[in-house]
């Protein structure tokens, strides 16, 4: 009882001290936990960036092609840019903070081999309301828009190719390991859970340095995506992609990304390939950098997807 009332009531200069420690460490928690709560709505809120298209002037012919997912926020609207009648569909992932406006010269680059191409911005993306949960939802979402494409007369609807860059990476490999469609996949700095990319949001901000700072984050993630805390690393079932040829761009400006695309990549089945680059997200490569980076993707569905038409339906 007295320990319990000096601690209550300090008078040695020893149990001030105490007291004083456990409430700075106290107050020092909460702070923490209110500042990483308040980070990660940052990180999971981002801008929004669109811009219109004009569908009768735009080359390629594209056409627009809505569609639902699940949650709230459900209806979609993609880009779809025909090929050959018949030929697999090649569907292009957009990373975080990107928009489907931001791959159209790589659309571009398939649709002139012939591939029918598809386009669309994940949650929290583009024209979309919400929050992103870095691939949680999101894989979802791409299988929707496969399920949209499938129904169309004019396209293979058992051939899918799919590119993704990060969060577009983590939601082409889920989907891949789980849906024998996508025939070929090209995944550019892919992670293995999303908490990763919470991680990369936290150091981003210069806040990865501060104690436990990283880790309140996680748990605030966590929290907001607790439906999901029994989903496995992609990691751990790579082994459903044994033939399906899969390429792993490994950016080197990106450090934390790089390093797990190349443990991906030493884990994958075969077949599979690997290509490291100096610089990584597409959107911001300069046009040298871009046309050598387009012209790596397309060759790798030329020889692993032929854009070949097919009787369709």
């Amino acid at each position: 009882m007295s320990i319990l009332f000096e601690l209550r009531y300090p008078t040695k200069w020893y149990t001030k001290l105490f007291t004083a420690i456990v409430a700075v460490v106290f107050f020092a928690g909460l702070a923490t936990l209110a500042i990483a709560g308040f980070l990660v709505y940052r990180i999971v809120k981002p801008n929004r960036t669109t811009s219109d298209i004009n569908l009768q002037s735009f080359p390629g012919r594209p056409e627009s092609i809505q569609f639902d997912v699940p949650g709230p926020n459900g209806h979609r609207e993609g880009l779809f840019f025909p090929g050959f009648r018949g030929a697999p569909t090649v569907i292009l992932c957009h990373g975080y903070e990107s928009s489907k406006t931001e791959l159209l010269t790589l659309v571009s680059a398939l649709q002139d081999h012939q591939y029918n191409v598809f386009v669309f911005d994940f949650v929290g993306h583009g024209a979309n309301p919400g929050t992103t949960a870095f691939g949680y939802r999101e894989t979802t979402e791409l299988k929707a828009a496969m399920d949209a494409i499938a129904q169309r007369s004019d396209v293979d609807p058992e051939s899918f190719g799919v590119w993704g860059y990060n969060l577009g990476a983590y939601a082409a490999l889920r989907e891949a390991e789980r849906d024998k469609r996508i025939r070929a996949l090209v995944v550019d700095s892919v992670y293995d859970e999303p908490e990763q990319m919470v991680k990369v949001g936290v150091e981003r901000n210069g806040l990865g340095g501060f104690p436990f700072m990283v880790r309140a984050a996680g748990l605030s993630f966590e929290y907001l995506n607790y439906a999901h805390r029994d989903d496995p690393p992609l990691s751990q079932k790579l082994l459903a992609l044994v033939g399906v040829p899969t390429l792993y761009i490994q950016a080197l400006d990106d450090p934390e990304l790089a390093e797990t695309t190349r443990q991906m990549f030493l884990k994958a089945p075969e077949p599979h390939e690997q290509a490291i680059i100096q610089h990584g997200n597409f959107v911001s490569l300069n046009d040298e950098e871009k046309r050598a980076y387009e012209n790596r993707v397309v060759s790798f569905f030329l020889v692993r997807l032929p854009a070949t038409g097919m009787a369709v339906r």
